[in-house]
This record gives C-alpha cells, sequence and structure tokens, in this order.
C-alpha cells in the first residue's frame, strides 16, 4: 500500500474557508455516508432479494459479502491510484462508478448477474471512504480539523445502523430494486460537487510502480476464502474436494501473499506497520469486534423476517434505534478522545457491545418489537466508543510517514473482516440450528399427546403435524439465534480485554486522524 493516500505527508494541506469549505465538507462526507450505507442497506432485504430471484436465504448473503469483499480488495490500491491520477480525479470517478454501478445493479436480470454488479459496485465503492477523508484532512484548517473528523465519524458510525431502517422502507414500499436506485441521484450530485469545488486543489501525482503480484495474490486468498465460506455448507465443506481446492489455495495464496509483501520494495500492502505493538493488537481487535458487530447486524433482521414474521419495514425499524446514540455521541467521543486514555474508551465500548449481544442471547420466541430494540440502544450508545478510539490508538502507534498505509490497512481490515464474519456467523446460524432441531426432535414430551390436543382444536392429522413441525423449527432457530449471539459477546469480551495489550499513548489534545 503506498505512504500516502493523495494527501502527501500531514502538513500536506489546501485549506478552504466559508460557504465553499462546509459545501465541500458536506459533499465529502455524504459520499463517505453512502457508501458505508451500502455495506447494510441490503441486510433487510435479502429474503425480498432471494425469493425475488429464486435463490435461498443464505445465498442472498452474497449480495452482502460480494460488495465487502470487492471494497477490501480495492482499499489498497487507493494510495497508488491517487498518487498516479490525483486524489480528487480518483474520488470523483469513483463516486460516478459507483453510481452507475448501483443503477446496473437495479436492473439486474437474475442472481448471479446482481453479485457480479455488486463485485463492481463494490471495487467503485473502496477509494471513495478513504478518499473522502483524505480530502477532508487537506481541505480543513488544523484548528477546525475536529470538526472534519466528527462529521467523517459520525458518517462512518452512522451508515451501518441506518442502513436496514431505509433499505426496508424501500424494499416494502417500492421494491428492493430502489436501495440500489437511490444512490444515483447522491453519487451525481457528489461527483459534481466534488469537483466543481476541489479539481483546483488536486493532489500532485507521482508515478510509482504497482505492485501486480501482491494485488494478483491477494485477491486470490480473498475470493478463494469467501468463495469457500460461502458455499461450504451447500458443499458438505471438506467432504467436497471443491472445498478442499479452494481451502488450499486460500492457504497457500496467503502465505504466498505475506511472503511477497514483506519483501517486495513496493507492496501493494505495507505489512510492516505490524511491527508496532499498538497498531497490531488494535488491528486485531478491529477484526475480531467488527467482524462479531456486523455479524449481529446482518443476523437480526434476517431472523426477524424469516422466523418471526417481520417484513422489511418493521425489521428496520426494529434495529433502528441503535442510531440514535451513535450520531448524538460521535462528536463528543472525538473529542474525549483527545483527553481519555482511548484503551479506557474502547474496552469500555467493547463492554458494552459485550452486554448487548449477551442481552440478546436470552430472546425467545415471543418476544415483542420494544424488546428487540432495547439492546439496539444499548449498542447504539457502544458504538462510538469502539470506532473512533481504536483508531487514534492504531494510527498514534505508527511514524507520520505510515499513517496513511495505516490507515487503509485498517480499511482493509474491517471489510474484510465484515464479508467473512457474515459468512461465518450465517453458516453457523443453519448448523446451530439444524442441531438444535434434531436435539428438540428427540426430546418432545408426549408428541402424540400434542398432536391430539391441536386436533381436538379442530386440526386435520396433516395440518397438526405441521403445526408441530413449524413449532420445533421456530424453537430451534430461536436457540441456534441466542447462539451466535453469546459467542458475539465472547468475542466482545475478549477484545475488550484484548486492547489493554496496546501501549498507552501520550495524549496530543489532537482529534485522532484516521480511518475507520
Amino acid at each position: 500500500m503506498s505512504e500516502a493516500a493523495g494527501s502527501g505527508d500531514d502538513t500536506d494541506f489546501s485549506v478552504m474557508s466559508g460557504s465553499a469549505l462546509w459545501i465541500a465538507g458536506i459533499v465529502l462526507a455524504l459520499a463517505n455516508f453512502m457508501v458505508v450505507l451500502d455495506t447494510t442497506i441490503a441486510n433487510v432485504s435479502v429474503p425480498n432479494i432471494a425469493g425475488g430471484l429464486a435463490v435461498s436465504p443464505s445465498q442472498g448473503t452474497w449480495v452482502i459479502t460480494s460488495y465487502a469483499v470487492a471494497e477490501a480488495i480495492t482499499v489498497p490500491l487507493t494510495g497508488w491510484l491517487a498518487q498516479r491520477f490525483g486524489a480528487v480525479r480518483v474520488f470523483v470517478f469513483a463516486v460516478a462508478g459507483f453510481g452507475v454501478c448501483s443503477m446496473l445493479c437495479g436492473f439486474a436480470p437474475s442472481f448471479g448477474a446482481l453479485v457480479g454488479l455488486r463485485v463492481l459496485q463494490g471495487l467503485s465503492g473502496g477509494p471513495i471512504m478513504p478518499l473522502s477523508q483524505t480530502l477532508l484532512r487537506r481541505i480543513f484548517p488544523p484548528q477546525q480539523q475536529a470538526m472534519a473528523i466528527g462529521l467523517w465519524s459520525m458518517t462512518t458510525v452512522v451508515g451501518p445502523v441506518a442502513g436496514p431502517l431505509l433499505g426496508g422502507t424501500l424494499v416494502d414500499g417500492v421494491g428492493w430494486p430502489f436501495i440500489f436506485f437511490i444512490n444515483i441521484p447522491v453519487a451525481a450530485l457528489c461527483a459534481i460537487v466534488a469537483w466543481r469545488f476541489l479539481a483546483s486543489r488536486e493532489t500532485k501525482t507521482v508515478r510509482n510502480p504497482v505492485d501486480f503480484t501482491g494485488l494478483a495474490l491477494l485477491i486470490l486468498w480473498i475470493g478463494a476464502m469467501q468463495i469457500m465460506l460461502d458455499n461450504g455448507k451447500d458443499l458438505d465443506w471438506f467432504n467436497s474436494p471443491v472445498i478442499v481446492t479452494l481451502g488450499l489455495v486460500a492457504a497457500v495464496g496467503f502465505v504466498s501473499f505475506l511472503i511477497w509483501e514483506l519483501t517486495d520494495p513496493h507492496p501493494i500492502v505495507d505489512l510492516k506497520v505490524f511491527r508496532h505493538r499498538g497498531f497490531a493488537t488494535s488491528t486485531l481487535i478491529m477484526a475480531l469486534v467488527f467482524g462479531a458487530f456486523f455479524s449481529s447486524i446482518v443476523l437480526m433482521p434476517l431472523w426477524l423476517q424469516t422466523n418471526l414474521g417481520y417484513n422489511a419495514t418493521w425489521a428496520g425499524r426494529a434495529v433502528a434505534p441503535q442510531g440514535i446514540f451513535a450520531v448524538l455521541l460521535s462528536p463528543i467521543v472525538a473529542r474525549l478522545s483527545t483527553r481519555v486514555d482511548g484503551r479506557i474508551l474502547v474496552s469500555f465500548g467493547v463492554t458494552v457491545l459485550g452486554l448487548a449481544s449477551l442481552w440478546r442471547s436470552g430472546f425467545a420466541p415471543d418476544i415483542d418489537i420494544f424488546q428487540v430494540s432495547l439492546p439496539q440502544v444499548l449498542q447504539g450508545a457502544a458504538v462510538p466508543f469502539f470506532f473512533i478510539p481504536i483508531t487514534g490508538l492504531a494510527l498514534g502507534s505508527v511514524l507520520p510517514r505510515e499513517t496513511a498505509s495505516a490507515a487503509g490497512l485498517m480499511n482493509f481490515t474491517r471489510t474484510t473482516a465484515a464479508a467473512f464474519g457474515t459468512s461465518i456467523t450465517t453458516t453457523a446460524w443453519q448448523n446451530f440450528a439444524s442441531i438444535h432441531r434434531t436435539n428438540l426432535v428427540g426430546s418432545l414430551n408426549g408428541p402424540q399427546a400434542t398432536l391430539d390436543s391441536l386436533k381436538a382444536g379442530g386440526l386435520t392429522a396433516a395440518q397438526a403435524l405441521g403445526q408441530l413441525d413449524r413449532m420445533t423449527d421456530s424453537q430451534s432457530v430461536m436457540l441456534a439465534t441466542d447462539h451466535v449471539f453469546l459467542i458475539c459477546a465472547v468475542v466482545f469480551i475478549m477484545g475488550a480485554c484484548a486492547v489493554w495489550i496496546a501501549p498507552r499513548l501520550q495524549l496530543s489534545g489532537q482529534p485522532v486522524a484516521g480511518g475507520h
């Protein structure tokens, strides 16, 4: 990964002022929000998309994972692209490409086409998030960096939690294609305004070589791993030669990638930043915690719709309350992180995430929407305490010239963890449901008496058997959901403890300046 993301070093500013500054700042933040929103807007739409395009709900999650993996792959290229073509040009081109790909996703004629177009959408969206932050830092004067970072952090934190609410409303109101069509006017506005206000502040360009071998190995091992995770259950895991082959390709590709990147003079991913204990610890925590967090916000609406009978709108409303405190607390935590040891803030936030997940592990089939929403409020309050200071811990641990490389690597880790976590969680959820169903069927007390009671209530023998079968399915899925949330809680608690491995950073009185 290049050591600059088009912004040069930390003193490279092209400061704006007045209304032009705020117009440009809002447009950059809006573009970032659009991309982050798309990581979760499809969450509540998976059952509708799967039904409309004739695939299973578990296959439907490929719409989420394909986007996340593609986005993760292009993040390491952002620095090289910005240096080669200019940060503003790359940003505007990426935003425009994102809008075009969104339009094509809405018109996708088949599920395979939709997944392929989501890959293209993710490839376009990858550079937008790091470049939006780079350009925000470039145009805001040093004394206003706190406001710039607070604005950017708010869109990054709120995007994933706003996605299900907006997605549910659009799916039930006008249909699932509109979760993609909504991006078109936003992308057009951001591309036009960004070019109008920022073209004169283009970054310097240089012709650095790109590590094509490293890029190919990166795509190889991530792609093989994701395909293996997405298809493992359907192909009976390692009893399938296809899965065995994919596993070997992923393992060999990963090892080869590590060796190549550590020895290449211009690596696509600068793995040497892991020599810093604070960065290595923070990145590991980011992978664990964000993987569990993103998995939970994918699983929640999927469970509500497939097991409790919620439509997309109500599933979105049930998970939306977490966005309230995320919005309110983001700028406060950004300021607080300049005065309080980041390890304390991260440990507190991740512990609260664990408590929220532990709370969910006690859910029952007769739970109402109010009870579903309460842990969401707690989770929303915890999210800023994790996202914002963990970045400060990571980037405060590296050398100034390594900041852009480290920020890009954290973006890569976050998006990859989201994709892998989603695949692992949905597979585990289905496996747990099958296990619990087998256990429940074997431990039913007086099933014949239950059937007789149902038939006495007016049901036929077939209807009574069907009712008992549905009750067993509902209980097994509920137990599987609780099981997954309990595992997530354990992961969160591990993350809360692991943060203390990182060294304490000297507080500078300046807000964190990295990317999430």
